[in-house]
């Protein structure tokens, strides 16, 4: 006869394998086995309760959380977003281990009390739910909560409760909501690092900020901000500040005191100058000065020795500081749209320089020095005024992407057979050109990935464009139809569609 073995406290029950090996067994003892079935799925739903500390039910359309993760009474991080929960249940209390809660994307319109019971939460999610608002003072009595994050809840008016209590609170999410300033009592939250305010309705700087002397990230893109303050330089732990897409016309030379600053993102304002003092960032790594008026810039941003990023797309510039190859550790320039009208020999110092958008500009050669730039992997120069083939191209043997399509401007009628010797390419855009015919040679192109060569003129494709290894999508449009031609070893596939939007 079988024998039920019990595992000691603290395991999983068990059944050995010997116990069911006859279905006789199973017919003659049918009552017994529902006994061990019962006893087992018992014993095994017991250990769940007490052994889940994470659960993912995000995106599952529920209506309202499930009674079996309620029963989680272990639980320490739990997602439920963008589903449909309409209300938070009474038995949230039960989450008396919980740390994470995520229930942002819902239909959630009021807090119940018990929310606040959650004594061991730290980061809470209630984004994009219709909330009362009068329902989130029941958040402040989470007093160990560390991130708080309420996007996209309408909301007008920060809580002056949440202020006055949520003392440990260490990230503040209030992006996308229609705040227009913040209460006195933001500066009790003394532990802010991080505090997100994109895309309100602030159209001054709130100077209670400046008093938060522990944060590292301030994002306050995308609102009607004419001006920083002066005391913006008492932010002495600042690292990232988002400054984007505001009506900023002047930025205060106090900013330059913040020496920790490492990402400063200032595009999209009106600024016609940057302060003298820039250089005292001497932390800075990334810089975004895109679609301002500056026109040209100060010689003391050259002194910036650890910028590897820098934006100055639609800048209005035409030359750059003499000493701009000083800055040595830049990786990506942004250049385009701008009103170059020779290649800027300054950035051939730039021997680190891995992308380099120079496109929309009024280029017609490019200097033979820009071979120094041999760590290039991708190189724009989409519409210039290049009346051939720069050949001086060929010499950046890391290039991995060339994009020197015409949107606009003068447009080329061949390409060199030559093109080989970038070795390294994987993608090769040259729409909207005059081409007729492509080089033979492009099969010499070995890591060529993908070969864009739409709205040109082409009579037809070289016969050895089928030698190129691996995959290679070669797009190409004839008369009103766009042809996608995928060569996989050595054969190839053509797909066709409706001709494609152009600019041609």
């Amino acid at each position: 006869m079988s024998e039920l073995i019990e595992c000691p406290p603290g395991h999983m029950f068990k059944v050995r394998f010997s116990n069911v090996v006859t279905s006789l067994f199973l017919d003659a003892n049918e009552q017994i086995w529902e006994t061990v079935q019962a006893k087992e799925e018992s014993e095994f739903s017991n250990a769940v309760k007490h052994h889940v500390f994470f659960m993912d039910s995000a995106q599952q359309k529920h209506t309202e959380i499930p009674v079996s993760i309620l029963d989680l009474e272990d639980l320490e991080e739990l997602h439920l977003e963008k589903n449909l929960i309409e209300v938070i249940p009474k038995e949230i209390c039960h989450f008396q281990n919980i740390k994470v809660l995520y229930l942002n994307n819902n239909n959630i319109t009021d807090i119940c009390e018990e929310l606040g019971e959650l004594q061991n939460l730290q980061s809470l999610d209630l984004s994009s739910n219709p909330l009362n608002h009068k329902s989130l003072d029941v958040i402040s009595k989470i007093h160990r909560l560390q991130e708080l994050r309420l996007y996209d809840i309408n909301l007008e008016e920060f809580p002056v409760q949440l202020c006055k209590h949520l003392h440990h609170l260490q990230l503040l999410g209030l992006s996308n909501n229609k705040l227009k300033s913040l209460p006195p009592e933001v500066t009790n939250l003394i532990h802010l690092k991080e505090i997100y305010l994109q895309n309100n309705a602030f159209q001054s700087f709130p100077i209670q900020i400046c008093a938060l002397t522990a944060l590292q990230v301030v994002d306050l893109e995308k609102n009607k901000l004419t001006s920083l303050p002066a005391d913006i330089g008492s932010l002495c732990n600042l690292v990232k500040l988002f400054m984007s897409f505001n009506k900023l016309s002047f930025i205060p030379k106090t900013l330059c005191q913040c020496k920790k600053l490492a990402v400063l993102d200032l595009s999209g304002n009106r600024l016609h100058k940057l302060p003298h003092d820039i250089s005292e960032l001497k932390a800075l790594n990334e810089l975004g000065l895109s679609n301002n008026e500056l026109k040209m810039l100060p010689p003391t941003i050259c002194q910036l020795r650890r910028l590897n990023v820098l934006y100055l797309k639609n800048t209005g510039l035409s030359t750059l500081p003499a000493t701009f190859a000083e800055l040595e550790s830049l990786t990506i320039l942004d250049l385009s749209q701008n009103c170059f009208t020779d290649f800027p020999h300054e950035i051939c110092g730039l021997i680190q320089l891995q992308v380099l958008s120079m496109d929309d500009n009024l280029m017609s050669t490019l200097t033979p020095e820009v071979r120094s730039l041999k760590n290039l992997s991708y190189f724009g120069i989409t519409g210039n005024r290049f009346t051939a083939f720069p050949e001086n191209v060929l010499q950046l043997e890391s290039l991995e992407k060339l994009y020197i399509g015409q949107d606009h401007g003068l447009q080329l009628s061949s390409l060199p057979d030559d093109i080989f010797m970038l070795k390294n390419l994987k993608e090769l855009y040259i729409e909207n050109n005059n081409l007729e015919f492509l080089p033979s040679t492009l099969n010499l192109l070995h890591n060529l990935e993908v070969l864009d060569c739409h709205n040109n003129n082409l009579k037809q494709l070289p016969d050895t464009i089928c030698q190129l290894h691996g995959k290679v999508l070669v797009i190409v449009l004839y008369g009103t139809q766009c042809y996608v031609i995928i060569i996989s070893n050595c054969s190839y596939f053509l797909l066709r569609f409706a001709k494609i939007a152009s600019s041609k």
